[in-house]
C-alpha cells in the first residue's frame, strides 16, 4: 500500500468533501489506512484510479474457487505473522479420489465426504473440496470419474491430469462449476492455460525445480492471459514445505513481488501426509490435499485451523441472551457465564450433562472469559444486573436464585444487593456445576 503523500498525488485536490472527509489530504490518509476506497472520490481520473488499484492490490491475489453456495475464496493475504492483524481466508482441505475407482465408490466417498463436518463453538467445520486424480490413463473413464463426482456433491473440484485433451473432456462437461485445474508445468503450461483461459477457470501452476523456476513458469502462464493461478511448488519433504511456503510469503508480502503472489497448494501425500498437511495449515497453505481424510484425522486438523484463522483481536463470541437448558420452567435457577465462545459452549456442555433444568444467562462482556472480563472490568454486578433485564431472566425465572461461577465469588454481596436474588457461588471450573446443580 503507498504512503498517503503517494496516493495525495494522484488525487483531484478540490477538498470538496464528496467523499466524506474534509480534505483530499485527509482522503488520502484513510485510503492508506484501508478505511476508504478509491471509488470514494467522484473526481480522480482514470489513470490515477488504475495507478492506485495497481499499487494497493492485495500482495497475495485473490482467487475464487468453484460456484454455488460452497465456492471458496483464497488467497488475498497481507501478513507474514497471525498477530499483526489476522489472516483472511483459512486452509481448504481437499480429499482425493482416483478416477480407476468403480463408479458405486466413487459416490460413496463422495458422499464420505460430504459427512466430514463437526460443530464446535458454534462454528461447522468441514471438508472443502473434492479431487479426482487421472491415473487410469483413459480419457473417457477420467471424464467418466469427474462425472460422478461433481453428481455427488456441491464441493468445488480440483481435476489433477497432465494429459490436456483428458482435462479439457473432464472439465469442459462441469466448466460452470468453475473447477481448479492441475497442472501446468514447464512441458505444457502454454496448452493449459490455454484451456484454463477458455474455459475461465483458475490453474495450478507446478514446478519443483526451484522458486526462480516456478516463478519464470507463473510469469509465462500470466502472460499466456490466465490471473487465477495457484502455485505448487512441489515440496516432497517437511524442510521444503517449511522453506518454501516460508519464502513465497515473504517475498511476497514483505517485498511485494507479484511474481510469487499467489495461493498455495501443498499435496500431502505418502506416510508423512498428516505432518505436512498439520505443517502447511499454519505456514500458509491455501489448499491441502489429502489421498485420505478420516474423522479422526480431520477433527485435529479443523480445530487447528479455526485457531490459526479467528481474529486475535476479535474473540467468538455468541449474542448475550437468556438459554433454556435442559428445559427449564419457573422454578429453575439463573446461572451466568459471559459471551466468550469457548466459555460458553463448556459451561452449556456442563449444564447439559448434569440434566438439572437451568436459565443460563450469557453477559456481553465483549468476548471475554469470566477471570478475564472481571479483571478488566468489564463483568460487574451492573453489567450482570442489566444482562438481567435485558433478557427479562427474573420474569420467567421465579425461583429467585442466581448462581455465580466460583472464580468471582466475590461478586456475591454486591449482586445480591442490586438484584435482590439470593445468590450462590458455584464452582470455581465448570467441570464442577453437574455434581454442584445435582446438590441443590
Amino acid at each position: 500500500m503507498p504512503t498517503a503523500i503517494e496516493i495525495f498525488k494522484y488525487l483531484p485536490k478540490k477538498n470538496c468533501g464528496e467523499c466524506k472527509h474534509p480534505t483530499c489530504l485527509a482522503f488520502a490518509m484513510a485510503l492508506a489506512n484501508n478505511k476508504a476506497k478509491v471509488e470514494d472520490c467522484p473526481y480522480i481520473s482514470e489513470e490515477g484510479k488504475r495507478a492506485l488499484a495497481a499499487s494497493s492490490a492485495p500482495p497475495i491475489r485473490l482467487v475464487k474457487v468453484g460456484s454455488g453456495r460452497h465456492a471458496f475464496e483464497i488467497g488475498d493475504e497481507t501478513e507474514l505473522y497471525r498477530h499483526e492483524k489476522k489472516f483472511f481466508h483459512p486452509t481448504r482441505y481437499c480429499v482425493i479420489l482416483n478416477d480407476d475407482i468403480a463408479d458405486q465408490e466413487l459416490e460413496e466417498r463422495t458422499l464420505a465426504v460430504n459427512r466430514t463436518k463437526f460443530e464446535r463453538v458454534g462454528q461447522i467445520m468441514a471438508a472443502d473440496m473434492v479431487a479426482v486424480r487421472h491415473v487410469s490413463g483413459d480419457a473417457q473413464r477420467f471424464a467418466r470419474a469427474v462425472s460422478v463426482v461433481a453428481e455427488s456433491t456441491d464441493l468445488p473440484l480440483l481435476l489433477m491430469s497432465k494429459d490436456v485433451p483428458a482435462l479439457e473432456a473432464a472439465a469442459g462437461q462441469i466448466s460452470a462449476k468453475l473447477p481448479l485445474l492441475n497442472a501446468a508445468d514447464k512441458d505444457n503450461w502454454a496448452l493449459m492455460a490455454t484451456l484454463a483461459k477458455r474455459l475461465k477457470c483458475p490453474l495450478v501452476v507446478r514446478e519443483d525445480r526451484g522458486l526462480n523456476e516456478l516463478a519464470d513458469l507463473v510469469a509465462q502462464v500470466k502472460g499466456a492471459g490466465v490471473d487465477d493461478i495457484v502455485l505448487d511448488f512441489g515440496a516432497s519433504t517437511l524442510k521444503e514445505l517449511m522453506e518454501r511456503s516460508t519464502m513465497v510469503r515473504k517475498v511476497s508480502v514483505k517485498r511485494t513481488f507479484r511474481g510469487l503472489g499467489y495461493p498455495v497448494l501443498v499435496l500431502a501425500l505418502g506416510p508423512q501426509a498428516m505432518l505436512m498437511a498439520t505443517l502447511a495449515t499454519m505456514k500458509y497453505g491455501s489448499i491441502v490435499a489429502l489421498e485420505e481424510l478420516r474423522p479422526e484425522q480431520a477433527l485435529p486438523l479443523f480445530v487447528l485451523r479455526q485457531n490459526i484463522y479467528t481474529d486475535p483481536q476479535v474473540p467468538i463470541q455468541v449474542k448475550p441472551d437468556l438459554y433454556p437448558v435442559n428445559n427449564p420452567g419457573e422454578g429453575a435457577p439463573v446461572l451466568f457465564t459471559t459471551n466468550f465462545s469457548l466459555t460458553y459452549f463448556t459451561v452449556l456442555a456442563d449444564i447439559e450433562k448434569s440434566k438439572v433444568p437451568v436459565w443460563l444467562q450469557v453477559v456481553d462482556t465483549e468476548g471475554l472469559s469470566v477471570l478475564t472480563a472481571f479483571a478488566a472490568g468489564k463483568l460487574s454486578a451492573e453489567h450482570v444486573q442489566k444482562a438481567l433485564e435485558k433478557s427479562g431472566a427474573k420474569s420467567r425465572s421465579k425461583a429467585g436464585t442466581l448462581i455465580i461461577p466460583g472464580m468471582v465469588a466475590r461478586l456475591a454481596p454486591k449482586l445480591g444487593e442490586v438484584t435482590g436474588m439470593k445468590v450462590l457461588v458455584g464452582p470455581k471450573e465448570s467441570s464442577g456445576l453437574p455434581k454442584f446443580l445435582k446438590g441443590l
